[in-house]
């Protein structure tokens, strides 16, 4: 059927709602739209499902949640007796129509004879990682959008180890809901009815203890200014009570809240975008600082697997950290102090992605620290976790992307801004007993490792013409390399969507220059977007900003050319 066909059938068939077919009637006149909801299904990947809501294949209602959670239901009873057993942990964020998702999935694995544990209220991603291990679950839900604007939601899939699931557990579930044809064959049963069963449990609350008590375990100095004042901001989203709890166990009692994005709002009325990888999320945040005397700045995104960070200056102002350089801080943090302390683990390893930056690289190897490489995503960064677990030759210490992902520690296994928004706090307490702030120490970093800069670039492009369009971007850099961007040369080019080393194919291309500066192009996997990734080294902060300028002009040029 073609989308006009699939249209008709929602609007027409008895078994979809009033609230759906209602929606479905606002927009019989525009046809893109139709078009946009109906010309495909919202297809389950590695990070699940993600899209806008709204009535429509393409978007994410309780239909299509539903056959997402009786896939994973078959794909649970595919993997054996002892696997429904186990059963799965769910967890849910502050967005529209989260708890309805979270509920839905244990009212269709309750049909399917399978146990769920769910928690009650909104809990972070990192909570459910960590419930799924604790429990001895098979699988988890995550039901979040994480930082995308409020129209969206998400449904990520995790598997026993804690981590999302990687291309084959995907690609099982995926098959399975291109079986269900018909809406009308997924089993379900009421929530109420599943708890009352017992095949829905609520997660004692003993879990989210343990979990404080892991989180507080990762501790490397007790002596640090306990004085310093934070503003923080859950940007309305889970974090509020588990990052407030955590740092007042800790000790740190000058914890400044914003008010305005306090409590769960699933419009995120005060930021719109709730992605603290972009400063204008600090807005409010900077406010409170000043009124305050912060030293420091930290935001969450709404599902807390990710945290950012603002600085001091000498002036009074906030300067705006990003991914790379809150991951060479807590990178030199981490591995000063265990080195300094002897208890590093034997073979230590850092994981970060291929488009994360090199600084941290530098600093690992001083320390006797081996990194390795994965692609993007902490699927990939945790599953070395995972795989150290099982071949014992190496330990995991600390992974990171750029984009404010951060997970020291194995006890979950996926980003975790609890435990890094504590981390950041111990460290910027234990410097400023030394009479340094963060930005004093990111200086005598590049003094001593050389002087690391980069940018991330985003083009947005939706609809089916954006997704056609970034196809041919990537189709004409494959094609047609910038060989030269003044007076850099083009070393080596690595395509990822052939196959490099033993990582898995990935649409991601990369390119060296001959003087350590490189770029990376990939379409995003859970936006509507392209990204351009641009990394350089230079003698000085001036040098490594010109370099970055060319490269982004350069590349924009390139872009723009494509039509």
């Amino acid at each position: 059927m073609n989308y006009k066909e699939v249209y008709e059938q929602w609007l027409n068939n008895d078994f979809f709602d009033e609230e759906t077919k209602a929606d479905l009637l606002s927009i019989k006149d525009d046809e893109a739209e139709i078009e946009d909801r109906f010309y495909k299904g919202l297809e389950f990947g590695t990070a699940g499902l993600r899209g806008k809501l709204g009535a429509g294949t393409n978007r994410m209602n309780k239909y299509m949640v539903g056959k997402a959670a009786q896939a994973l239901a078959e794909t649970l009873k595919d993997h054996g007796e002892e696997a429904v057993k186990k059963g799965v942990a769910i967890s849910y964020d502050v967005r529209y129509k989260s708890k309805e998702f979270a509920e839905l999935t244990c009212s269709i694995m309750a049909a399917h004879g399978i146990k769920t544990y769910i928690y009650n209220g909104i809990h972070p991603t990192p909570m459910c990682s960590y419930a799924i291990r604790k429990l001895h679950c098979k699988a988890g839900v995550m039901v979040t959008a994480s930082h995308n604007p409020q129209e969206y939601n998400g449904y990520k899939a995790y598997w026993e180890e804690g981590s999302q699931i990687l291309d084959d557990i995907a690609g099982q579930i995926a098959g399975h809901m291109d079986e269900i044809v018909n809406f009308e064959d997924i089993k379900s049963i009421p929530f109420e009815e599943a708890l009352e069963s017992g095949l829905a449990n609520y997660i004692d609350a003993s879990v989210e203890e343990d979990y404080y008590k892991e989180v507080l375990n990762l501790t490397i100095n007790e002596d640090v200014d306990k004085s310093i004042k934070v503003g923080y901001t859950p940007l309305n989203g889970t974090g509020n009570i588990p990052v407030r709890e955590i740092l007042k166990r800790r000790g740190f009692e000058n914890i400044y809240v914003v008010r305005e994005q306090e409590f769960p709002d699933p419009d995120f009325t005060t930021v719109g975008y709730p992605n603290p990888e972009f400063p204008k999320a600090f807005a409010y945040s900077e406010k409170l600082g000043k009124e305050n005397d912060c030293d420091i700045l930290i935001a969450n995104d709404p599902d807390c697997d990710r945290v950012a960070l603002e600085v001091r200056n000498a002036n009074g102002d906030y300067v705006f950290l990003n991914g790379n350089k809150i991951g060479a801080l807590l990178s030199y943090y981490i591995f000063s102090q265990r080195s300094a302390l002897n208890n590093l683990p034997e073979n230590p390893v850092m994981v970060k992605s291929i488009v994360t930056g090199d600084l941290s690289r530098a600093i690992a190897k001083k320390y006797g620290i081996e990194t390795v490489e994965t692609l993007t995503g902490f699927k990939n960064i945790c599953g070395k976790a995972n795989e150290y677990d099982r071949t014992k030759e190496k330990t995991y210490v600390f992974g990171y992307e750029e984009s404010i992902g951060f997970c020291y520690g194995t006890f979950v296994r996926d980003k975790d801004a609890v435990s890094a928004s504590m981390m950041i706090v111990e460290m910027a307490a234990y410097f400023k007993k030394q009479g340094k702030t963060l930005l004093d120490v990111l200086n005598d970093i590049y003094a001593e490792f050389g002087f690391y800069n980069e940018r991330q670039v985003s083009l947005e492009l939706e609809g089916v013409e954006g997704q056609e369009r970034i196809a041919r971007m990537m189709e004409e850099f494959r094609e047609h390399p910038l060989t030269t961007v003044g007076a850099m040369e083009l070393e080596k080019v690595i395509d990822f969507k052939d196959g490099y080393l033993d990582f898995p194919k990935q649409n991601c291309l990369k390119y060296y220059f001959k003087d350590g500066s490189w770029y990376a192009l990939r379409p995003s996997g859970t936006e509507p977007k392209i990204k351009l990734y641009i990394y350089s080294i230079g003698k000085d902060e001036k040098e490594s900003v010109e370099k970055l300028d060319l490269i982004e002009k350069a590349c924009r040029e390139k872009m723009d050319s494509v039509k």
